[in-house]
C-alpha cells in the first residue's frame, strides 16, 4: 500500500492510493497510521493522482543517520570499510517535505551537499532485534535527502550541526509499506541536480543491509513507531568530486528511489525562508532570535 500526506482543501491530510486516486482520512495522520492502523477509515471521495500536492509525510520522532554504508562511497572517499555501522543523529526539526525549500545560508555553510537515500520507517516498539527478524519491525519506506554541511562536519569533528540544520532532511513523497518492497536490497537510487544525474547506485551495494541497520540501532536504543533510519548514500556526492560541488540557491535537487518515487526540492537563500513553512506547521509562529514572529 502507498500512503502520503497531501494538501487538500487547505488542510494536510492522510491519504491512501487506490487505483489512480488518493482517498483521504479526515481524523488521522500518517504517524497515527504507523503507530496504530486499526480504526482508521478512508473517505469514499477521492483526489485524482494528477491533482495531488504532497506534503511532508510526518515529523519523525527520531531520525538515525548511517554514514559510509555503500562500497562505492567508501572507495570514492578512499576510506576503510567500516566494521560497524557509522551512526549519527539527524534532528527531527530538519525534516521537510516534497517541494519545500532546502535553505542554504552561505554565512553558515558553503559546502552543502546532497545524499540521496532509502529511508526506513519503524512500525513497532522494539529493542535488541535479531537481524533475521528485524524487517518485521519495519512499517515501510520512503525517499530521503540527507543534506550535509561538509565544512561544519569537518570543523566540529562530530556531525550534529553538519547534519541537523533546518530543512536538511527532505522526506517523501510517499510511504510504501514493507510488503510492497519485498527486497529492500535491490532498489536503484538516483540523485539529480538541475536535471543532471549526480548519483546512480543500488541498495545491493550497501555494506550493512536494512535488516542489519535496524538490528544494530535496536541493540542500543528502543525504536518506536515512526522513527526513521537513513540507510546511507551511494557514490557521487558533490564534496568528493574534482572540482568540488555544493548546493547553491537556485538549484533543484531530486532523489529517485525505485518503487517509491521522486522527491524534488528547490534550494533557496535565507531571505525566502518564510516560504518553507509547511501547512501542517502553519498555525505555529516561528520566532527569530529577537523574539519577533517571522512573517
Amino acid at each position: 500500500m502507498r500512503y502520503a500526506t497531501i494538501n487538500n482543501d487547505g488542510r494536510t491530510v492522510l491519504a491512501r492510493l487506490q487505483g489512480t486516486a488518493w482517498h483521504t482520512a479526515s481524523t488521522a495522520s500518517l504517524l497515527d497510521l504507523v503507530r496504530d492502523p486499526s480504526g482508521i477509515t478512508f473517505d469514499r471521495s477521492a483526489v485524482d493522482e494528477g491533482e495531488v500536492r504532497f506534503a511532508m509525510p510526518y515529523r519523525p520522532p527520531t531520525i538515525f543517520g548511517i554514514g559510509l554504508n555503500y562500497h562505492d562511497t567508501v572507495r570514492e572517499m578512499n576510506w576503510d570499510v567500516p566494521e560497524a555501522p557509522y551512526l549519527f543523529p539527524k534532528l527531527s526539526s530538519s525534516a521537510i517535505g516534497p517541494a519545500e525549500a532546502i535553505v542554504v545560508d552561505e554565512t553558515v555553510t558553503t559546502r552543502a551537499d546532497w545524499e540521496g537515500e532509502l529511508a526506513v520507517i519503524i512500525g513497532a516498539t522494539c529493542r535488541d532485534l535479531d537481524p533475521a527478524h528485524a524487517l518485521e519491525a519495519v512499517f515501510g519506506y520512503t525517499a530521503a535527502n540527507d543534506i550535509s554541511a561538509r565544512d561544519l562536519q569537518a570543523h566540529d569533528g562530530q556531525w550534529v550541526r553538519g547534519k541537523g540544520l533546518d530543512t536538511f532532511c527532505p522526506l517523501g513523497p510517499v510511504v510504501v509499506t514493507r510488503d510492497e518492497v519485498p527486497d529492500p536490497q535491490n532498489l536503484r537510487i538516483r540523485t539529480l541536480l538541475n536535471g543532471d544525474v549526480v548519483q546512480d547506485g543500488n541498495t545491493s551495494d550497501m555494506i550493512f543491509s536494512v535488516a542489519d541497520l535496524v538490528s544494530y540501532c535496536s541493540r542500543y536504543f528502543t525504536l518506536s513507531p515512526g522513527d526513521i533510519i537513513l540507510t546511507g548514500t551511494p557514490a557521487g556526492c558533490g564534496d568528493f568530486r574534482t572540482p568540488r560541488m555544493a548546493l547553491q540557491p537556485g538549484d533543484t535537487v531530486e532523489v529517485e528511489v525505485e518503487s517509491i518515487g521522486r522527491l524534488v526540492n528547490p534550494v533557496i537563500a535565507p531571505r525566502a525562508v518564510a516560504t518553507t513553512t509547511t501547512a501542517s506547521d502553519a498555525t505555529q509562529p516561528v520566532f527569530s532570535v529577537n523574539g519577533t514572529p517571522s512573517p
